[in-house]
């Protein structure tokens, strides 16, 4: 159990001195919350950009595909003037040929010839 001592520490996050507990490091729930959350921000951040990234480079593979349609081909000069990133993706597959495909979640895309991509849209699994 911790003891009350008399020796002066100060919240981590204001400064201000505490009062109480030997083991106390906060003033109060709002300097614990925001003390945690400052030393999270770094690697928020860059879990949020790259969630961004691939929520986007999602967007414009499903905007490239028609509605009649599961797949569609698309120039690498129409997706990179839409923003495309293609370090992104969520996870690839490769089929029988020994084809790789590039996904976004449910969306995807094969390298073709002349710089042109195959846009597919993963078919839902049923049992």
């Amino acid at each position: 159990m911790p003891v009350i001592t008399d020796q002066k520490k100060d919240c981590l996050h204001c400064g201000k001195a505490l009062l109480g507990r030997s083991d106390k490091k906060f003033c109060d729930n709002y300097c614990r919350s925001a003390y945690n959350n400052q030393m999270k921000a770094a690697s928020n951040n860059y879990i949020r950009n790259v969630n961004n990234a691939l929520r986007k480079n999602r967007r414009i593979l499903e905007q490239c595909i028609s509605n009649a349609g599961n797949t569609e081909k698309c120039s690498r000069e129409k997706l990179l003037l839409e923003g495309f990133n293609f370090k992104y993706y969520t996870h690839t597959f490769t089929n029988r040929k020994g084809n790789i495909y590039f996904y976004c979640y449910d969306f995807g895309y094969l390298p073709l010839e002349n710089e042109q991509y195959l846009i597919v849209k993963e078919q839902d699994k049923k049992n």
